[in-house]
């Protein structure tokens, strides 16, 4: 018997999050109260009028607009008590939304107005999710977070932010990340970090397929090795729409199971999708691409995890077994041993499901 889960039930489910940016994801009232102590401007003071803001100007349909409201977010974060804060409260927010497993990226080059070091931004963030974490435990809510170091891809950075990465790789950063603009800035000028990454064993994603199509996907698999494509969204480019074939590079993506970060909500504000009922998640999951299901930026898509989750309930009709399907498959992406991905697997999202299915 096929069962609805209702939004309250979905907030109580464990999941899975592996694209979700810090700082995409700031409380609004945190960002008001950090703006005040610094004297930066925003568009709105009262916090609700402010989240409202947020979600109104990254509902553009353009990547590059929707990208400028980071200006804001990014403009609070530089001292380590503000890093500290946000990561902190952003452990807290997904662990009350279910979340016991997160990937959460940041560019700590971005973080430098203030007279930060590189090392100074990733301590201060590993310290607020270390706090955050050990809070939510005791609220009875226990999450993992690890940690994306990411470049930018319009910046001339890689390599450095890639060797900061490694070697914080057993303090909790576990990947390295490219992002920003992709029209122009192709993958390939980073080629000296991903090499790099690759000789020494590490994981990496980069965002391709959101706002430029196959090109992009092609890049950052075939010339730089990405473990998984941040979005991806446009690998439906090559499939067939009529008689569901898959093309030379969709039939790749498939057979090696590359995970895909999908993100319905914010792909859809971006213009990489037209509305979450036509997101192409339910093409790729009938097609059983390796899927998996994320938020991007919460606070500039107004979502979470569980909200995402109900969407695909209400656009898909899917139902416990399509939820656990996702979660699963996120936890088989991670970048995290085998053996801890397994036991979260095993000891924490399937004896929940298995109470819910």
């Amino acid at each position: 018997m096929h069962v609805t889960p209702s939004y309250d039930e979905i907030v109580r489910a464990p999941k899975a999050l592996l694209h979700d940016h810090l700082d995409g994801g700031l409380r609004p009232a945190t960002i008001v109260e950090l703006a005040a102590e610094i004297g930066h401007e925003l568009p709105a003071t009262e916090p609700e009028a402010l989240g409202r803001w947020f979600v109104e100007a990254a509902d553009s349909g353009s990547l590059e607009r929707y990208l400028e409201t980071f200006a804001h977010t990014v403009a609070v974060m530089q001292t380590a008590p503000a890093l500290r804060r946000v990561a902190r409260e952003c452990a807290l927010d997904l662990a009350a939304d279910g979340v016991v497993y997160a990937e959460v990226r940041y560019a700590p080059e971005q973080h430098l107005t203030a007279g930060l070091t590189l090392p100074q931004v990733v301590e201060a963030v590993l310290e607020g999710f270390a706090e955050g974490s050990a809070a939510a435990a005791e609220r009875g809510t226990p999450i993992r977070i690890g940690t994306l170091l990411t470049a930018m891809r319009h910046a001339a950075r890689s390599m450095e932010i890639a060797e900061l990465s490694t070697a914080y790789r057993d303090a909790g950063v576990v990947g390295f990340d490219i992002a920003g603009a992709e029209a122009g800035y192709p993958p390939t000028r980073h080629l000296d970090a991903f090499e790099y990454l690759k000789r020494e064993n590490f994981h990496f994603t980069i965002h391709a397929g959101e706002a430029f199509g196959l090109p992009s996907i092609w890049q950052a698999l075939q010339w730089c090795g990405a473990d998984r494509l941040g979005h991806g969204v446009r690998i439906v480019d090559d499939i067939d729409p009529h008689t569901r074939t898959l093309g030379r590079l969709a039939g790749y993506v498939r057979d090696k199971r590359i995970p895909l970060e999908l993100c319905p909500s914010s792909n859809v504000q971006t213009g990489a999708a037209t509305s979450i009922a036509e997101h192409p998640i339910g093409l790729l999951r009938d097609l059983r691409f390796r899927v998996t299901l994320n938020t991007d930026n919460r606070l500039m898509s107004g979502t979470s995890m569980s909200r995402e989750m109900a969407l695909l309930v209400d656009a898909f009709g899917w139902g416990w077994p399509e939820l656990q399907w996702l979660t699963v498959n996120a936890m088989k992406s991670a970048f995290i041993p085998f053996d801890e991905r397994l036991a979260l697997i095993n000891e924490v999202i399937k004896p929940a499901y298995a109470k819910l299915l």
